[in-house]
């Protein structure tokens, strides 16, 4: 028999192996309750189209395509005119009428972190050792009523994200992240739901956001999810800005 002394210390060496077969275990299952990890790498690209709840009785067709490696293009109408994100997976841009910018201007270095990790096709969790972002389980919280797993994600960044799989069906339900809003560290969260499955994939179809703690918030209501559809690479590039051609000079005026 050990003594107490060596007991306590294999137990206190063991605890973070077993904590984290525990977790990876919780990982092992959301990958399976989303389709198995076979039938998530074989979708390539897909296409969502939805509506955005940008205010009251406000809202604005959006429709976003990703497309592997980490593609992504968004456009969204509003009062008649549409604005663009799109990132190929090195560089950024936008299009936004609805701020008095018609022609395409490249993403500031906050925005292309936020976009890169979006265009994430397969979310943090699946490969997060490939990626080279941590993990850590913080035990169980209430969501919307429900018991959840909360994990903290350390990103390969730095950057923290804490997600929440429903203790039954180990599906996310719930987001947390900090990210950089005109210089100032701003603290978002989301929930997410209305899960349907489409091509042996359960997906998402309604996601709820905004400042945490805070009264604005954003719906996301995703009407259609088509898979492995074509999406052509140029899609994603920005757009060359058409140069306005010089005014033609005055002909001189004839001697009298």
């Amino acid at each position: 028999m050990l003594p107490k002394t060596s007991l306590g210390l294999a137990l206190a060496l063991a605890a973070p192996v077993l904590s984290a077969q525990t977790l990876d275990e919780i990982i092992a299952k959301n990958v399976k309750a989303k389709g198995g990890l076979d039938k998530i790498k074989a979708v390539q690209t897909a296409r969502l189209t939805g509506k955005m709840v940008v205010g009251p009785g406000m809202e604005a067709p959006f429709v976003m395509e990703l497309k592997r490696p980490r593609h992504l293009r968004m456009e969204i109408t509003f009062q008649g005119m549409t604005g663009t994100q799109a990132y190929d997976g090195k560089s950024g841009w936008a299009v936004m009428p609805f701020q008095g910018r018609k022609d395409p201007e490249s993403m500031s270095a906050d925005d292309l972190k936020l976009v890169d990790e979006q265009a994430d096709f397969d979310g943090p969790l699946v490969d997060y050792k490939e990626k080279g972002h941590t993990v850590d389980l913080l035990g169980k919280e209430k969501v919307e009523g429900s018991d959840a797993f909360k994990i903290k994600v350390t990103l390969k960044n730095g950057d923290v994200r804490h997600l929440y799989l429903d203790a039954e069906s180990f599906l996310e339900i719930k987001a947390e992240a900090k990210r950089t809003i005109r210089g100032s560290e701003q603290e978002f969260e989301s929930i997410i739901g209305d899960y349907k499955e489409v091509g042996g994939l359960m997906l998402p179809h309604s996601m709820e956001g905004g400042p945490k703690g805070g009264t604005m918030r954003q719906k996301l209501t995703i009407d259609k999810i088509e898979l492995n559809v074509p999406i052509e690479d140029a899609r994603f590039k920005m757009p060359e800005v058409k140069k306005a051609e010089p005014s033609p000079s005055p002909s001189p005026s004839p001697k009298k």
